[in-house]
C-alpha cells in the first residue's frame, strides 16, 4: 500500500472513499512482492498494480464490491491449467491479496492509514502493521509505528498484542523490510494465530557517484529511475555543476574521501567510483571498503584494476576487504556509450541486491524472482 502513498495521501486529503487491495503473501514466481497495492475510489478510478496485469480486472471488481458492502476480504489467486481463461497468474505463482475498504465512516482505521500514508508520501520513516488473517472483527485493523517507538492506532483486543506487534514492526522498520508476521491473538507465540502484514516506509536509498564525468550523467539518470537519492561528488568545481547533472539530488564539490568521511551511509547505500584516478580512488576506496554499505564499484580497465588493487594493499586494505570491490564496475554487456555503461552498472547493482546471477534467463534454470522463494505464505484464506 505504501508504494502508492502519494496518490492515496491525495485521496485522503480530498475526502474520497476507496478500497485498497494489497499483496500480503506470494508463492512461486509472482510478479509483485508483499506490499504492492491497487486502489479504487468510489468513482471507479484505479491506481497501482498487484500483478502486472494478470489479475487486475478481478481485483478491481473485488475493490468495488468491498466499497459497497464495507467488508474486507482475503483472496488467493493462482494459475489454473484446467481453464486457460480462468483468472490467475500466467507466471504460475500464487498471491494472496487483502482487499480493504477505507471509508469516511470508519474513523479509527482511516486515521491510522492517513498518518501512515502522509509519512510515506513525504519520505518519513514509519511502519504500519495490518491484520490480514484472523477473527473477522480484527481484519484490516492497523497500528502505526515510528522510529522512536511511538505508536498510533491499535487492534483493540489485548494491550500485549499492540506492544508485541509494535516491537516486531520496529525491527522490520530498522531493516526497511515489508513482510508478514504470525503471532498469537494475545501477543504471544501461542494461542489462535493472527497474520499481519508489516509495511515499512523508509527514505530512498542513496547512490553516491564519485567523478563528474560523462558516464556519471547517464548513471545519475539510471539511479533516479531505480529509486535512489543520487549525489554526485567531485573535487573539480568546473565539472561538478547543476548544468551538467540536472537530475542529481545533490552535487558536492569536495575531495571524495573527505566527503565520504562526513556523509551518512547505511546498508542500502551504493557507491560508484568513476574517477579512475589513483589520487582520488585509493583514499576513497580505502575508506569505502570498510563501510557497511550495500555495494562498492569502481570504473577502470583491467590494468587499472590490478594497479589500483596493489596500491590499496600498500595502504593496508585486506584481501577480504578487496573481495567486496566490484571492479571493473558493471556486468559484461559489451557496453560502449555512457548510457549503455549506466545500464551495465545498474544491472550489477540490481543483481547484487536481489541475488541474481547476471546470466541470460534464456536457457537458464535459475528462479526469475529470487525473493519469492523466501517469502512467507498465508496459512488460511477467507
Amino acid at each position: 500500500m505504501l508504494d502508492i502513498a502519494e496518490q492515496l495521501d491525495r485521496w485522503f486529503r480530498e475526502g474520497r472513499d476507496f478500497a485498497v487491495a494489497t499483496v500480503v503473501a506470494v508463492g512461486g514466481s509472482a510478479p509483485r512482492q508483499p506490499g504492492a497495492a491497487l486502489a479504487v475510489d468510489s468513482e471507479g478510478t484505479a491506481i497501482g498494480s498487484v500483478s502486472g496485469g494478470c489479475v487486475e480486472g478481478a481485483v478491481y471488481e473485488l475493490c468495488r464490491e468491498a466499497l459497497q458492502d464495507g467488508q474486507p476480504v482475503l483472496e488467493r489467486f493462482g494459475y489454473s491449467d484446467d481453464d486457460a481463461f480462468a483468472v490467475g497468474l500466467t507466471c504460475g505463482g500464487v498471491i494472496d491479496i487483502l482487499v480493504m475498504p477505507v471509508r469516511a465512516s470508519d474513523e479509527a482505521v482511516r486515521g491510522v492509514l492517513a498518518t501512515a500514508l502522509a509519512a510515506a508520501a513525504t519520505g518519513e520513516a514509519a511502519a504500519v502493521a495490518r491484520i490480514v488473517s484472523g477473527p473477522a472483527e480484527l481484519m484490516g485493523r492497523a497500528l502505526l509505528v515510528r522510529p522512536d517507538g511511538s505508536t498510533e492506532g491499535g487492534f483493540g483486543a489485548h494491550p500485549e498484542l499492540d506492544r508485541t506487534v509494535a516491537g516486531e514492526a520496529l525491527a522490520y522498520l530498522d531493516a526497511g523490510r515489508t513482510a508478514t508476521l504470525e503471532i498469537g491473538e494475545q501477543g504471544s507465540r501461542c494461542g489462535a494465530p493472527l497474520t499481519l502484514l508489516v509495511e515499512s516506509s523508509v527514505p530512498a536509498p542513496r547512490m553516491i557517484v564519485f567523478g563528474a564525468i560523462d558516464f556519471a550523467s547517464a548513471l545519475v539518470r539510471m539511479g533516479k529511475f531505480l529509486g535512489y537519492r543520487v549525489t554526485v561528488c567531485d573535487a573539480r568545481p568546473v565539472f561538478a555543476t547543476a548544468a551538467r547533472f540536472p537530475d542529481a539530488d545533490e552535487i558536492v564539490v569536495e575531495w571524495p574521501h573527505t566527503y565520504l568521511e562526513r556523509t551518512e551511509v547505511d546498508g542500502r547505500t551504493v557507491l560508484c567510483v568513476l574517477t579512475h584516478d589513483a589520487k582520488f580512488d585509493v583514499p576513497l576506496l580505502h575508506l569505502a571498503l570498510r563501510l557497511p554499505v550495500a555495494y562498492v564499484g569502481a570504473m577502470g580497465s583491467r590494468r587499472t584494476h590490478l594497479d589500483r588493487n596493489e596500491r590499496l594493499r600498500e595502504v593496508g586494505v585486506t584481501e577480504l576487504e578487496l573481495a567486496r570491490l566490484r571492479s571493473p564496475i558493471g556486468l559484461d554487456l559489451g557496453a560502449r556509450t555512457p548510457e549503455e555503461v549506466a545500464v551495465s552498472i545498474a544491472s550489477e547493482i540490481v543483481a547484487h541486491r536481489r541475488g541474481g546471477s547476471g546470466v541470460s534467463l534464456t536457457g537458464a534454470h535459475t528462479p526469475i524472482h529470487h525473493e519469492a522463494a523466501a517469502a512467507r505464505r498465508i496459512g488460511s484464506v477467507a
